[in-house]
């Protein structure tokens, strides 16, 4: 289904964020076109940072990268979230594995102006190898896991398939 090599930022944002979205995720179900909370922040990152050009890893697509190889994210969010620190990591993670060594991420979150820089550390790695193998774990998963309560799933896309009776 997926492997290593396969697995990006929405992966890795899932995972953090909810094991079943993932799971349906994983599984083809892809609601967020039809999501607004997806259509803001799509707005916020096409409108942010427009100078910066994207970096396409195959399945990791990070929004740039400087001259000091410094990973940078754009976020829509008005702050900090685990999954947000995890998606940078994950990027450095995957730029190491083609030879570009990483200083860590800094993540820009406009609607709040405010920046917060993560450095890439041995520690760090080892969590991006491990937020992969739990990504493949929830993969091969035969059952979804367990739905989280309803007040964490405000805004979220796949409300109708966690939630209908």
């Amino acid at each position: 289904m997926i492997d290593a090599d396969d697995v990006g930022g929405v992966h890795i944002k899932y995972l953090y964020h909810c094991r079943r979205q993932l799971w349906l995720y994983l599984r083809g179900i892809r609601p967020e076109h039809l999501s607004g909370t997806v259509k803001l922040g799509e707005a916020v990152h096409e409108t942010s940072y427009t100078r910066s050009s994207p970096i396409d890893l195959g399945a990791a697509k990070l929004d740039f990268i400087d001259g000091q190889h410094w990973v940078h994210e754009v976020k829509s969010s008005t702050r900090p979230t685990p999954a947000d620190q995890a998606q940078g990591r994950h990027y450095c993670y995957r730029l190491e594995q083609i030879g570009i060594i990483a200083r860590g991420a800094i993540l820009h979150y406009p609607k709040t102006r405010r920046t917060h820089r993560h450095p890439y550390t041995a520690e760090a790695a080892r969590q991006a190898q491990n937020d992969i193998a739990e990504i493949l774990s929830v993969a091969a998963a035969l059952t979804s896991p367990p739905r989280l309560a309803r007040s964490a799933c405000r805004g979220c896309s796949f409300t109708d398939y966690c939630w209908t009776e």
